[in-house]
């Protein structure tokens, strides 16, 4: 009989919480390996399929927080529909290898979870649609697609889709868009990238909500 999802969720904790001995799990493959064997899935039909139906599933333990299909409905959590599947592998990655961190149960969780089962998760995430809020450039919308123009195309791209390895940011939270913007700004936080610190370093806190508000309604 099939796991209902907040069992599921039940499990996984308190399987990432048991000891890494009692665990005995197989060596973690090499993140490059997994990207090739996602590559692979998504180049035949069949098999994506397959992996879409399995992820569907699977993503069942990142509903809690992520919402139904990747839509958030917490203002700091960010949406995962429509990001770019490498993208959210090589994050699940990160959080495996601990060199990307957020609260001890998401990172139980994604610990939990099999190499198959991650590759399957993005393959599904990356699918499904952004509940968008609509569009309305007023005045703070403007100046935040000024502000895009001149300091994010570059890496987001015109549409803000992001690529394999930078993350897409139309359709985003507003409040995650906000206080990720904040943490890149002071330095501060698990995640600090020079590039994005310098980009972000001058920006006023007005600055910062016009990018999220113009980026929260843009759709490609």
């Amino acid at each position: 009989m099939p796991v209902k999802p907040l069992a599921r969720l039940l499990l996984i904790a308190a399987f990432a919480a048991a000891p890494a001995a009692a665990r005995d799990k197989p060596a973690e493959p090499a993140p490059a390996a997994l990207h090739a064997q996602m590559a692979q899935i998504s180049q035949n039909t069949a098999s994506l399929n397959e992996a879409l139906r399995r992820g569907q599933q699977s993503a069942a333990v990142c509903r809690h927080c992520h919402g139904a299909g990747g839509n958030s409905v917490l203002p700091d959590v960010p949406n995962l529909a429509s990001q770019n599947a490498a993208y959210l592998l090589e994050q699940m990655n990160k959080f495996v290898q601990g060199t990307r961190k957020s609260s001890d149960f998401m990172t139980g969780l994604i610990k939990a979870l099999s190499p198959e089962e991650r590759i399957d998760i993005a393959l599904f995430l990356s699918r499904q649609p952004v509940t968008r809020k609509t569009a309305d450039m007023n005045a703070q919308g403007a100046a935040g697609r000024q502000l895009y123009a001149k300091l994010c195309i570059g890496c987001h791209g015109a549409a803000g889709s992001g690529t394999q390895k930078i993350p897409r940011l139309a359709g985003q939270q507003v409040k995650y868009l906000e206080d990720s913007l904040k943490r890149y700004r002071a330095g501060s936080g698990e995640r600090i990238d020079p590039m994005m610190a310098s980009y972000t370093r001058n920006l006023k806190d007005a600055d910062i909500r016009s990018l999220a508000a113009y980026l929260s309604t843009l759709q490609p």
